[in-house]
């Protein structure tokens, strides 16, 4: 548990290595190939809950991020856009909408390697943490359909009326993502020595400098040099697989969410991932290629 933003959710117990270990994902380019915070516009368009011009806004924004990722100046702008248009939407209409269309928007769009990188510190006895600057309305789904151990994502204020007030009552960014990971090895017991983190953006860096093994993954280019600099391995993912094609793991259930940590709703995304059925290598042989970088 993680100050007062963190709750328990369903969960199954799984072996743990003593001391304990942890791999904490970025979401956004790192597991996902789009903005989890933009996907959803047309949906929010349809349910009625932003106008044509805010959709073309934050198509605009969605490209923008994909050509070259966003800086703190563009994070901060994007984050009061989307303060200010979530103002007053319905949280319960929120969920709604995302778990109407999670499987239609996010499966197309998760990396296979990022769903084996998953799959491979599950097998190792790590837990999983997904770790996003969006909110937790649409963060908690992907976290729930990734099998994620955990998830810690921005939170916005909820009025007595169910429905956000445009205020961020915790923000996933920057330096606080990386003391969400110290809080969560300190009550977990993490060895961060011996974690794992992962992300595509030099905003993350705090976060990628708290653990022991750091990688970047589609790094911008302020990220990519800092990674050279600090001999920190460059992973390149490319390959978005929907879910439809790992047809074996379909008739798993999802792994629920042991805790959703410091979460909050802005508008956003969602995401999922399938375990494999068939696989090149296994996952032993995966994890020591990784650690051979």
């Amino acid at each position: 548990m993680v100050g007062p933003y963190a709750h328990p959710v369903e969960n199954h117990s799984v072996p743990h290595s003593t001391p304990r270990t942890a791999a904490f994902f970025d979401l956004d380019k790192t597991v996902i190939a789009k903005s989890s915070t933009l996907t959803f516009s047309k949906s929010f368009y349809q349910g009625g809950l932003i106008n044509r011009r805010a959709v073309l806004r934050t198509a605009y924004a969605q490209f923008v991020f994909l050509a070259g990722g966003a800086d703190h100046d563009q994070m901060e702008r994007m984050r009061e856009y989307l303060s200010s248009l979530c103002r007053g939407w319905d949280v319960a209409q929120v969920r709604e909408i995302v778990a109407e269309t999670l499987h239609q928007l996010i499966d197309p769009i998760i990396y296979d390697e990022a769903a084996s990188l998953i799959e491979e510190h599950h097998a190792a006895g790590r837990d999983v943490v997904i770790v996003s600057t969006s909110g937790a309305e649409v963060v908690e789904p992907i976290g729930e359909l990734l099998g994620a151990d955990r998830v810690v994502a921005t939170r916005m204020v909820v009025g007595e009326d169910g429905r956000f007030t445009g205020e961020v009552e915790y923000y996933a960014y920057g330096p606080t993502k990386a003391q969400a990971v110290r809080e969560l090895a300190a009550s977990e017991g993490y060895d961060l020595e011996r974690c794992y983190a992962y992300s595509d953006s030099v905003t993350d860096i705090p976060m990628l400098e708290a653990v022991g093994h750091a990688f970047a993954v589609n790094p911008d280019r302020a990220l990519r040099r800092e990674a050279v600099a600090r001999g920190w391995p460059v992973l390149m993912f490319n390959r978005p697989v929907p879910l439809k094609q790992r047809l074996p793991a379909l008739s798993l259930p999802p792994r629920p969410v042991l805790a959703a940590v410091a979460a909050v709703g802005a508008a956003a995304a969602t995401a999922g991932l399938v375990w494999y059925a068939s696989r090149r290598r296994t996952a032993a042989e995966r994890l020591a290629r990784i650690a051979r970088i």
